[in-house]
């Protein structure tokens, strides 16, 4: 394969984690114009980010094992092809149902695209110096996605309107799949079986999209109404449907032998927790900005930089020298602890806010700790993994990301959308607004409580032996760990 060949390979792979991370982000700011466009209720625009990130979570760990099953290339390309599809969709839709459903396929074509383009660079480039620098290039991509993500939300939805979020993934699809088409290499023809566990998948990403919506709707119908109780026991009956069938099938989505690996569990859960907590701060920060202190949508979108390029930054060292220097356990805590710091900020915030005095030292913080924590809990899900685990480990951490994301979100907007409700019955301006306001304090105390309960679970689930082992981990997949977790941010 030629030099050329190589780098058109490359180009392929890193557009496409563009786009997966990119669609992940790009929905938050145009959400306020999107709720008066289509006369949405405030309980309901968490689905419109939710959607996404649960079926991109859920059926993650598929579209790795599908890769390997079916050929990297052929599911890269069904992956585009549904994702470019539901972007069309869900550009023209005039209808909440519709645009839902078109960002749920989204979400099922991300999950294609995401795992195919690693594994396509990584079979791709020599293992080394070449593969290692293919790596960089991949998690440097994604790290700067999400700041483009807001900035061109902010924006197309103050200049052409927001389905213009979804139309312009329309050309670089299309674009990606030629490119595909043209310069991957053609897969291998298969001789053995091919098994896979597409009912594992259904029955987990049903029983966490039923918990979800249990979540949204405890507000509206009580929390121990029989309605809310039904709900959460369907959603665990699921759960119990997927360990049963995984204990069953004979290619499992979720090996229980991976359960044995300490650091990869602790990753996990460390992952839903910090993640979710940063997620949730992402939809209310946004949401605060506009609704809040009446910021326009480009303004919105600038002010994030502070986050997004502290974040780039800070993940950068953090893979080159911090991890050397201080250890997994400890960058993980400090990033964690600087969160909690950030959002109990956040939760004392003034109705008459300063962006540089009140909003801006809070976004910095929280830039520093995404930095801090992504790469760190990457390479310690991947410090003890076997070689033909590796995808496994990164997988089940983005997954728990996403179903975290999910899951704090749909809390936070309960939260907020309760307080809403209540203002919109007061009279008078002022008053109102300070009782909106109390309503986004709110949800930052309980992000600062998730993010809370994250630094606990980190520092009793991770063992200090972990940074030992973590400079004992093998340099070709500590890069990696630490380009993959780049990527996440």
């Amino acid at each position: 394969m030629s030099s050329l060949q190589k780098k058109i390979i490359l180009l392929v792979a890193c557009l496409t984690n563009f786009m997966v991370v990119l669609d992940i982000a790009i929905v938050n700011v145009a959400l306020p114009t999107m709720k008066l466009d289509l006369h949405l209720s405030q309980s309901v625009l968490q689905w419109i980010v939710i959607a996404y990130g649960l079926l991109l979570g859920g059926f993650l760990l598929l579209g790795g094992r599908l890769g390997d099953l079916l050929g990297k290339r052929r599911v890269l390309l069904t992956g585009l092809g549904f994702f470019t599809i539901a972007s069309l969709v869900a550009g023209l839709s005039h209808s909440i149902q519709l645009l839902l459903i078109s960002r749920g396929v989204q979400g099922f074509g991300a999950a294609l695209m995401a795992p195919s383009a690693l594994s396509i660079i990584a079979s791709t480039f020599t293992e080394g110096a070449e593969r290692n620098a293919a790596l960089g290039i991949f998690g440097a991509v994604g790290g700067t996605s999400a700041s483009v993500g807001v900035i061109a939300s902010g924006l197309l939805t103050d200049g052409p309107g927001w389905r213009w979020i979804f139309f312009m993934n329309v050309p670089i699809g299309i674009l990606l799949t030629a490119m595909a088409i043209k310069f991957l290499p053609k897969d291998q023809r298969m001789t053995q079986p091919r098994r896979f566990d597409a009912l594992g998948a259904t029955t987990v990403t049903s029983a966490l999209l039923l918990l979800v919506y249990a979540l949204n709707k405890g507000a509206d119908f009580g929390w121990t109404s029989h309605s809310t109780l039904w709900l959460f026991g369907g959603s665990l009956a699921l759960l119990g449907l997927f360990a049963w069938v995984e204990s069953r099938s004979k290619s499992p989505l979720l090996p229980g032998n991976v359960f044995k690996n300490r650091d990869m569990v602790a990753a996990d859960v460390s992952a839903l927790l910090i993640f979710g907590a940063f997620f949730a701060f992402i939809f209310i920060g946004s949401l605060l900005m506009q609704q809040g202190f009446g910021y326009s949508p480009v303004k919105t979108g600038v002010s994030w930089l502070a986050t997004s390029i502290i974040a780039f930054i800070v993940a950068g060292l953090t893979g080159t020298k911090l991890i050397a220097a201080f250890g997994v356990r400890k960058l993980l805590l400090s990033g964690i602890f600087l969160l909690v710091v950030a959002m109990s900020l956040l939760a004392r915030i003034p109705v008459s806010a300063s962006y540089l005095k009140d909003v801006f030292p809070a976004f910095v913080l929280a830039g520093i700790t995404i930095g801090l924590v992504a790469p760190s809990l990457q390479i310690s899900a991947m410090t003890k993994a076997k070689d033909s685990e590796t995808g496994l480990a990164a997988g089940l951490v983005e997954m728990m990301r996403e179903i975290g994301g999910a899951m704090a979100i749909a809390g936070v907007s309960t939260i907020l959308a309760t307080h809403i409700k209540t203002a919109a019955m007061i009279a008078n301006p002022s008053l109102r607004q300070a009782a909106v306001l109390h309503g986004f304090r709110l949800a930052f105390v309980l992000i600062a409580i998730v993010a809370a309960v994250g630094f606990v679970v980190a520092a009793i689930a991770f063992p200090k032996s972990i940074e030992h082992d973590v400079e004992a981990m093998p340099e070709g997949n500590r890069r990696e760990a630490i380009a993959v977790g780049e990527a996440e941010i």
